[in-house]
């Protein structure tokens, strides 16, 4: 078992989140960029081969070049020892396998805009020169939001009963029932190998049902290979006739008769929401032709009755007359062409289509108006057109058609809306860099916040927003904790004093102990910097405190001798000198090393003291709240006791981590917070 195991000093595997045959994905914590991660393990039988493990780097590190909002990130890829990982996006939502085990089959609008979206992110990857081969519905995750993510894009997949391993050079492992039937007989693979996968999770997410089945997986490659191109019965699934066309086109048996690519594919399916039932694709089958021995021509009679001869009589007067008025049109034609006269208009008034593309929408509707002819629009997204400007026209200009005909514009969205990513936690630098690589605008506004100075806290619009690309996004990020304005502590009681400062965010360095004859012991007697002065949360102010103003100069004979616990630990420390019988106050120093570890004592170790008198330690600490996940109840509390920190309360949680293990804190981890403050633990309760 690996939970709970750091690899490389940065990713801590939690808990699994599922597994296949070949690796185990855990709940990953990345303690570098301080966010949750899913991590792919390899499972040690793979990681044996070698050339297992040659590929699996080669096509993990090219997935990883891929960045597209419908394409789950690979952010690393690594080894140590003989544990081979993949550290990856992770994604906040169910897979469309689970939807459709729970919902059978999906509402047309909903499976238009999933596969949408599984094209946009397809044909991306088809640009950078990446193949799928394995689109299913197990490989796509649906964030709550509704933002589809394709995964595992170009690693070879487990060898289950439904899945064919095709071990010949160059040949990917992929899911039987979703695997086109080139890639059933071994053949080279392209963009339009992927497209047939996208048909097929198409169909059942419309249908809740498959398009091929059988009892094993030969019997379904045959199938995929050899029988009728299925058909979606409209009917039957109350499916739109032109979605029905487009599905039947993506399963075409031969690559060419399917779409030529996956903007292609997602264009069609935005044209059939426009126009369900106009099926812009014939349905078709170019399976292999499958002849029967029984299916044999029907022979025709030796002797024809007169009832055939009559009918071929008529079938030929009727074909005669046809081609009489052809040559007769053909004729005036000619004619009229040999004269130079206009040709006469058998239809009534005519006119030119003039070339409305380019034109806004309201321009080329009042030309069309002004023609005599009427408009349809429909709306598509451009990458080149300006938003409400048309695109292109139907019928093409120049044609000539009766007035009161209709002309069909298709008019520009705009740019394509992207899911813009979560980019809080991350540095400045790193959020404008993923946002510019997004086509987006960056605005950046800083204000005072407890997060470390120079991350991001928050973003306009929200995550996960569907944000034209161009758009502006403005970024909040962290100028720090608000400075605090130093009061006067001369005077006050050590424990008033050290409270006020707790409440301001600064700490006190009541290390100096003084002796001032009349002045009352316990008291802070000086302060560096002065009352008034601006500091940074989490800053020091120095002060000297009047400990032994009334304490006798010289030892009292018969006392007891203070241990000396300079450099011993927190609880070591507090142990040794409260079995001496004394009592303990601890002042606190932010330092850069020794933490945990006391670094002065007054009285000095070796000297005496009455039993029961008071001895001052200084216990050197961080100055910022420490990392307890994964630690028990106790150990956590031990180690923020260490830090200079006590346990609030405890708050329990279901969502992460082992049972009865700390998960967080509040404030969370890393964060600077002064010394003698309480902390609240996360618990998780499972």
């Amino acid at each position: 078992m690996i939970e709970q195991q750091t690899v490389n000093n940065r990713y801590r595997l939690d808990h699994p989140l599922g597994e296949g045959g070949m690796a185990r994905v855990y709940l990953g914590i990345d303690t570098l960029l301080r966010r949750r991660v899913a991590i792919k393990v390899l499972r040690e039988q793979y990681a044996a081969d070698e050339e297992f493990v040659r590929r699996f780097y080669q096509e993990a590190e090219s997935a990883a070049k891929l960045s597209h909002p419908n394409i789950v990130n690979t952010y690393d890829v690594g080894r140590e020892g003989d544990l081979y990982y993949i550290v990856m996006e992770l994604v906040d939502g169910p897979s469309l396998a689970e939807i459709l085990a729970a919902d059978g089959k999906l509402p047309e609008p909903v499976a238009i805009d999933y596969t949408v979206q599984i094209c946009t992110g397809l044909a991306y990857a088809h640009r950078q020169g990446l193949l799928h081969r394995d689109i299913k519905p197990a490989n796509v995750l649906v964030t709550k939001d509704d933002v589809v993510k394709l995964s595992d894009f170009g690693i070879a997949r487990a060898v289950t009963q439904h899945t064919m391993a095709l071990t010949t050079p160059g040949l990917v492992m992929g899911s039987i029932y979703y695997i086109s039937p080139e890639q059933a007989q071994g053949h080279e693979l392209r963009e339009a190998s992927d497209l047939y996968s996208v048909g097929v999770v198409l169909y059942q997410m419309l249908t809740g049902e498959l398009p091929y089945t059988g009892d094993s997986p030969v019997t379904v490659a045959l199938k995929q290979i050899g029988d009728p191109v299925p058909t979606i019965d409209t009917q039957k699934y109350g499916v739109s006739p032109a979605l029905a066309a487009i599905v039947n086109r993506l399963l075409q048996k031969s690559p060419e008769h399917r779409f030529s690519s996956a903007s292609e594919v997602a264009s069609a399916l935005r044209e059939s929401r426009e126009r369900p039932s106009v099926a812009a694709y014939r349905i078709e089958d170019d399976a292999p032709a499958r002849v029967s021995p029984l299916e044999l021509p029907p022979r025709r009679s030796k002797m024809p009755d007169r009832r055939w001869r009559e009918e071929e009589r008529r079938r030929h007067a009727g074909a005669n007359a046809a081609i009489l008025v052809i040559a007769l049109i053909a004729a005036v034609v000619v004619g009229y062409w040999l004269l130079g006269r206009p040709l006469p208009d058998f239809g009534g008034s005519t006119t030119t289509v003039g070339n409305y593309v380019g034109e806004t929408d309201v321009q080329a509707e009042q030309q069309l108006s002004n023609a005599g002819l009427g408009t349809r629009i429909f709306h598509s997204n451009s990458d080149t057109v300006p938003l409400a400007h048309v695109i292109r026209q139907n019928p093409a200009p120049g044609t000539m058609i009766a007035k009161s005909s209709v002309v069909e514009l298709f008019i520009s969205n705009g740019l394509p809306t992207l899911g813009l990513r979560d980019v809080r936690g991350f540095s400045e630098p790193d959020a404008e860099r993923i946002l510019r690589e997004d086509k987006f605008v960056v605005r950046v506004f800083e204000r005072y916040d407890n997060a470390a100075k120079g991350s991001v806290v928050d973003q306009h619009p929200a995550p996960g927003s569907r944000v034209r690309e161009g758009s502006s996004i403005t970024l909040i990020v962290s100028e720090g904790p608000q400075p605090a304005q130093i009061p006067n502590f001369v005077g006050m009681p050590i424990d008033r004093a050290q409270a006020l400062a707790a409440h301001l965010g600064i700490t006190l360095d009541a290390s100096q102990q003084v002796a001032i004859p009349g002045e009352p012991e316990n008291t802070i007697a000086s302060q560096n910097p002065d009352p008034g002065t601006n500091v940074a949360r989490g800053g020091v102010v120095h002060v000297a405190v009047n400990m032994f103003a009334n304490a006798p100069a010289e030892p009292v004979a018969g006392g007891t001798v203070v241990p000396n616990v300079v450099g011993a630990s927190y609880t070591n420390a507090i142990q040794a000198l409260e079995q001496a019988g004394f009592t303990v106050s601890i002042q606190f120093s932010i330092q850069q090393d020794a933490n945990g570890s006391i670094i002065g004592e007054q009285p000095q170790g070796g000297a005496q003291a009455p039993s029961g008198s008071r001895i001052a330690v200084t216990l050197s600490v961080p100055g910022e709240v420490p990392d307890t996940d994964g630690l028990g109840v106790d150990q956590a509390r031990a180690l923020l006791q260490a830090a200079g920190y006590s346990v609030e309360s405890l708050r329990y949680t279901s969502t992460e981590g082992a049972g009865g293990r700390v998960v967080g804190t509040d404030p969370i981890a890393g964060t600077s917070l002064a010394p003698g403050s309480s902390v609240v633990l996360v618990v998780n309760a499972q």
